[in-house]
């Protein structure tokens, strides 16, 4: 809830004098009469923060959310928040917040970009892990694009249980160039089909892309997954789902 701090003293009459309006009837002289509302707003007495924020979350508690079922896909899934990210959180390094594009290390957007990044590349085992992009659709397109750059493949395998959105943005990106997607097909049970991945790498690809959770809120065999494209000596590439929580 945002804050709120009410003109006080002379700051109406300051207001008035700069903009050259001797009332504030003057200010809205310009208006028609026809239009504007000659009588006082009909609202109930003005409420505190703390009866305000009690109406609000009254509310809220009225509303059916994702708590109702886990990992139900589209990347609506409970995930849990340790309490020790709000202190964390306000330490200077974190709450001057500002833009990943200053090189201060004091940025706190920056600073949460190292510690993401490094915990995604411990749970993952992998040798790196990105963090920098604004959102996950242009990140998958681009990590697309860093494939075919590092293998000079013009190819590139995508999980087709990946969110349909990030889907058309990778085909939006790869559509010029004679730059090629190839969508590796999903079985029934909405898991990725590893033979059509297998058959779809021959030839050279150069990368697969998939998604953990996936669309459908299921959990693809990485393990399997890894051996498949490797067995291809190619990169893979592993995007998860985005949540709420920088961690």
């Amino acid at each position: 809830m945002g804050r709120f701090t009410s003109i006080q003293g002379g700051d109406r009459a300051a207001m008035l004098e700069a903009v050259g309006a001797r009332s504030v009837e003057d200010l809205f002289s310009a208006i028609p009469s026809a239009v504007r509302l000659n009588r006082s707003l009909d609202l109930p007495p003005a409420a505190s923060e703390l009866e305000l924020r009690r109406e609000f979350e009254e509310i809220a508690a009225m509303n059916s959310g994702a708590g109702l079922k886990c990992y139900i896909g589209a990347g609506a899934y409970d995930h849990f928040i340790p309490a020790a990210i709000d202190h964390i959180l306000m330490r200077s390094e974190f709450y001057t917040a500002y833009t990943p594009y200053q090189a201060e290390v004091s940025q706190g957007t920056l600073q949460c970009i190292y510690e993401y990044q490094t915990m995604i590349a411990r749970l993952t085992g992998m040798d790196c892990a990105n963090a920098s992009m604004y959102d996950g659709a242009s990140a998958v397109a681009e990590g697309a694009l860093m494939a075919m750059r590092a293998t000079r493949r013009n190819r590139v395998l995508v999980a087709g249980n990946l969110n349909p959105r990030y889907l058309e943005v990778i085909r939006t990106y790869l559509s010029h160039g004679g730059l090629q997607m190839n969508e590796v097909p999903y079985r029934r049970d909405g898991l990725l089909d590893l033979d059509a991945a297998s058959r779809l790498a021959e030839g050279g690809v150069a990368g697969l892309i998939v998604q953990q959770p996936c669309f459908f809120g299921l959990v693809d065999d990485l393990g399997a997954v890894s051996s498949v494209i490797h067995a291809a000596e190619v990169f893979s590439s592993w995007q998860p789902t985005p949540c709420r929580s920088p961690y």
